[in-house]
């Protein structure tokens, strides 16, 4: 299992726009990964269902938790932290 925490810095949050260019990375890979927020009330979502991560509600400030767990967990970790840095999503 790998994983990486960062700091949602995008004013508006996860929004729709990059949500979904990390929702479409995440699905090329096999392994399952999940993103949560770090506030203390255990709510995850699968990262490969934009539903999912769009119901999390993620707003600016808040520290998520990626995490990939499978066959190609490293590649898949770093792929999504580039992705949403690009995006200006994450610090």
């Amino acid at each position: 299992m790998k994983q990486f925490n960062a700091v949602v810095i995008d004013p508006v949050g996860l929004h729709a726009r990059p949500a979904t260019e990390a929702v479409r990375a995440a699905s090329k890979f096999k392994c399952s990964v999940t993103v949560a927020k770090a506030d203390g009330t255990g709510r995850t979502a699968n990262m490969k269902s934009i539903m999912a991560v769009m119901g999390l509600g993620i707003p600016t400030q808040t520290e998520i938790t990626i995490t990939c767990d499978g066959e190609d967990e490293e590649t898949a970790v770093a792929a999504l932290e580039t992705i949403l840095r690009e995006q200006k999503v994450i610090a």
